[in-house]
């Protein structure tokens, strides 16, 4: 940018919601010119794909916290909705903004976006440049021996562990010029980000802290205690044995280099803990590798024999499997979880995911739907990508025949039954050895725990063994007609 250029600069936050580790906002105070920031909704772009509920309430929580903390810096975080070129084009020329800052988006609608407002800002004599800190890579940088993308995560793993060195996190600035012109702006309120009638976000206020405090305060939990013994407990249910920390990078509260920074510090976590939870970093950047490679991955199989895939329409079946009253008791604990905190346990979501696609053969995209709008921490990368890799379909995927038997899914990872008591709570009376299949229990003892099967608690909705050679007959149509 020409160096003697006063105009101001204009800073757009997306998924960054955060002061630390953000080189956008280092490098606009750098300028030492008045700085605008703004942030802008854009659901009307072409491809733009609209936030779930549960993501909506997080948002307007995290901009509530990222407003304080630019204050504090003494900047004002304007807020506009609309298409994001033609809003940031209006408030670029609004400000007589002479540079555009922002953070690199790698959702196909963000890219196109992002590319196109280049074009228009350099058209009109702009200066623009993008920063990374999303993810630990640039998708496109990785490939294969051949000069293609990654089809399978242990190679790729391989190769982001050796070729990519994580650069130290940046320092929020110490002092910003502010913009001093006046910029309208929306409330948050007028977005009705939050919902009403009826307001079902109690237990997500309960569960979570949004914005960058709150990502701190978890990364400092997981490395001071709960993250001790990771590999082993981050099956078990009940337990409080993961990080939390997907929903606080999927708004750019925190970012993987801040996370590995404090991975590398003292903490009591063991070598082989920090290697397995790195990993599931790593997979992480295998999503979103996987979807900047395949811009049609929330709505196409990555594989594409699964497209004569005889799936089943059950609208009935599916409701059941949402308001969790399939009659599997950690399938309906996980469910209920997900309405209740907007977040569900990873081993749950496999056997849940599962239970979908291969007990009630119902598509995969049905649940990535209702994922999307259910989960605080719902990406558009690993979304559809756990998905698809549940369903056989995707890349590296479980194979279809791999079909979780959801008892003993229950009586391995919750085995004191502690996680369907909390979430099923009238069979919390159930002996241990009754509890993830009352189905079977004898009478007296559903009497003495006042459960009454198909009053007070469903009987099964699909029987295992016959839903399983359901599946497997499913899967064996495809494979001959392939």
């Amino acid at each position: 940018m020409p160096v003697d250029d006063e105009r101001p600069v204009l800073l757009l936050f997306r998924h960054d919601l955060r002061v630390a580790d953000n080189l956008a906002l280092c490098a606009a105070a750098e300028t030492g010119r008045p700085v605008a920031a703004a942030f802008i909704l854009d659901e009307q772009s072409e491809g733009a794909r609209p936030l779930g509920g549960a993501r909506r309430w997080w948002l307007h929580h995290s901009l509530t916290a990222l407003k304080e903390a630019l204050e504090k810096l003494g900047l004002n975080l304007v807020l506009r909705r609309g298409p994001m070129v033609e809003t940031a084009t209006s408030l670029a020329q609004e400000t007589g903004a002479g540079t555009v800052f922002w953070n690199r988006r790698y959702d196909p609608a963000g890219i196109a976006s992002d590319t196109r407002m280049k074009s228009v800002f350099r058209e009109r004599g702009i200066e623009t440049d993008s920063f990374a800190g999303h993810l630990l890579h640039e998708p496109w940088r990785l490939k294969t021996g051949s000069g293609g993308p990654y089809r399978v995560f242990t190679p790729f793993w391989r190769a982001m562990r050796d070729t990519i060195h994580p650069r130290p996190p940046a320092d929020p600035p110490v002092q910003v010029k502010h913009y001093e012109g006046h910029l309208q702006g929306d409330t948050l309120e007028r977005w009705n980000l939050l919902p009403q009638k009826p307001d079902w976000s109690t237990g997500l206020q309960e569960s979570w802290t949004p914005g960058e405090r709150g990502a701190r305060e978890r990364l400092a939990d997981f490395v001071d205690g709960t993250g001790e013994n990771y590999k082993s407990r981050r099956d078990l249910m009940a337990v409080p044995g993961t990080s939390g920390l997907s929903p606080h990078l999927a708004h750019g509260e925190i970012t993987p280099f801040q996370i590995l920074q404090a991975l590398d510090g003292e903490s009591d976590i063991g070598e082989e803990d920090l290697q397995t939870f790195r990993k599931e970093v790593g997979w992480r950047e295998f999503c979103w590798h996987l979807l900047f490679h395949n811009p049609s991955l929330a709505t196409e199989n990555y594989n594409r024999d699964f497209d004569a895939f005889p799936w089943r329409k059950d609208h009935d079946a599916l409701q059941s499997w949402q308001r969790g009253e399939t009659g599997y008791p950690v399938v309906d604990a996980a469910m209920r979880q997900l309405w209740e905190t907007g977040w569900m346990h990873n081993r749950a979501r496999m056997v849940v995911a599962s239970f979908l696609v291969k007990h009630l053969g119902i598509h995969w995209r049905e649940g990535e739907e209702w994922f999307w709008d259910t989960l605080v921490d719902a990406d558009p990368a690993s979304n559809p990508a756990n998905w698809q890799w549940v369903a056989g379909s995707g890349a590296d995927a479980a194979p279809f025949f791999r079909i979780f038997n959801p008892v003993l899914q229950g009586e391995k990872f919750d085995p004191k039954g502690n996680y369907v008591r909390r979430y099923v709570p009238e069979l919390a009376a159930l002996p241990d050895k009754h509890l993830h299949q009352p189905w079977k229990a004898p009478q007296s003892a559903l009497e003495k725990a006042d459960v009454e099967l198909g009053q007070t608690y469903p009987r099964p909705m699909v029987d295992h063994k016959t839903a399983r050679e359901r599946a497997l007959d499913a899967y064996k149509s495809v494979r001959n007609a392939g």
